[in-house]
């Protein structure tokens, strides 16, 4: 099956499965369910879920089984769930002050920004439930501390504190001013969920018996996320100057109108543009030795290479 067919069945079931874990349950205000669904189900990329079910997919096939050890879209949707609880944060005004995220109005500008925080809360703490629930008790463990791991301090939201106090509104050591310290905050704030998405895809890939002649591959996975990452932050920021908001569903020009240090800004468009694909062909690099097993998660990263939204 090729793999854009393989790709647009994954993302109908990551869809059916987000779903299905955004139900009604005893005790759930109907409000707040209301607004978890319509920021988790609105159209989006699904990017973090499917590096989860291709890398679970990847590492199996290496290690010459049909399907992955355990079913990988519960680890997916824990992911997504994660990212987008960043993303109704992110868009308070406290934050990033934003008024339109895939192509709706946020989720404080629709049901106000308590609920948005309380959302953001809920999702977060279903992500670990999502994971907790539905697998056994050490691949649960080790997938909710990976997660915890990269969503935290040391992770996507010490990278966004950094972010902040570029902006000055937060007092957190120096802005960013170079190269160094711009991929330093870049590989925190978006490539951590996208690197912990191919770990988890490892986690739930490989039977447990197997994980000997697997630990290997978990850093070439590793290096290949923290380059998509690199990579997909590099391309956002160019979209974001030179986007279009209709196409990319949220507004565009925003970050050089807070004067916030970009990839654009500090090296050129052009510059910006070879450097992005310089470090995907370097990710794409770590997966040499993966042969047929790999092509499409390097597939992917070329798609998310040229993406236009």
């Amino acid at each position: 099956m090729p793999p854009t067919t393989a790709n647009t069945i994954d993302l109908q079931e990551i869809e059916a499965s987000l779903d299905g874990f955004l139900v009604r349950r005893r005790g759930m205000p109907d409000g707040l369910l209301e607004a978890m669904r319509y920021s988790t189900l609105a159209p989006g990329k699904r990017i973090r879920p499917l590096l989860v079910v291709l890398a679970a997919r990847a590492v199996a096939g290496r290690l010459g089984l049909k399907t992955s050890a355990l079913n990988p879209l519960p680890a997916g949707c824990a992911v997504e769930m994660v990212h987008v609880y960043s993303l109704v944060h992110d868009d308070l005004p406290a934050m990033d002050d934003d008024d339109l995220r895939r192509g709706q109005p946020t989720c404080h500008r629709k049901f106000g920004e308590a609920m948005a925080i309380l959302t953001g809360d809920a999702l977060l703490t279903q992500s670990f439930e999502v994971l907790a629930s539905s697998y056994p008790g050490q691949v649960a463990g080790e997938a909710c501390l990976e997660l915890a791991l990269a969503a935290g301090g040391r992770g996507m939201v010490g990278g966004q504190v950094v972010d902040l106090a570029a902006e000055g509104k937060l007092l957190d050591g120096p802005p960013p001013k170079t190269l160094e310290d711009l991929e330093f905050l870049h590989r925190r704030k978006t490539g951590e969920l996208i690197r912990v998405a191919l770990r988890l895809g490892w986690l739930v890939g490989a039977p447990l018996d197997r994980r000997k002649e697997a630990a290997g591959w978990k850093e070439e996975l590793d290096q290949f996320g923290s380059d998509l990452g690199l990579a997909f932050q590099i391309t956002d920021d160019l979209l974001d100057v030179e986007g279009n908001q209709d196409k990319a569903g949220k507004r565009v020009g925003k970050d050089a109108a807070k004067g916030k240090l970009t990839y654009p800004g500090l090296l050129g468009v052009e510059a910006s543009r070879e450097r992005a694909s310089m470090i995907s062909a370097r990710g794409r690099a770590a997966l040499k030795d993966w042969g047929e097993h790999g092509a499409e998660l390097r597939q992917l990263a070329d798609k998310l290479l040229a993406r236009d939204t």
